[in-house]
């Protein structure tokens, strides 16, 4: 028995704190706001921030998700917040898992 199923819910508003619109991915925030203002590529962010090319090459195109790690070295090397790259991540991450839940239910009979 599913979730839907067992609460009975339709699933038509998101609950609270989970975004109605698709948020941006935190590592295209971190291209957009610090990679590109500082002129500087993959391969030299990777560099400073002590991980692979191809992890900062997914991470900035939306393909992986920023861990604590990820967000305290940005914090480090960047100067950002690594809680609020953690907050987006949780943003694009529910936002998915509404999608997804709401999807499911949709080949669920209604009561």
């Amino acid at each position: 028995m599913s979730f839907v199923q067992r609460t009975g819910q339709h699933l038509r508003h998101p609950p609270a704190g989970v975004p109605v619109r698709l948020p941006p991915h935190p590592g295209r925030f971190l291209q957009r706001h610090y990679l590109a203002p500082l002129a500087m590529n993959q391969s030299d962010a990777a560099r400073r921030l002590g991980m692979s090319r191809r992890r900062l090459h997914e991470l900035v195109h939306g393909q992986r998700a920023v861990s604590p790690d990820t967000a305290l070295r940005c914090a480090l090397v960047f100067g950002s917040d690594a809680a609020f790259l953690l907050a987006m991540q949780s943003a694009w991450d529910s936002f998915h898992a509404w999608k997804q839940m709401r999807a499911q239910s949709r080949l669920l009979p209604q009561p």
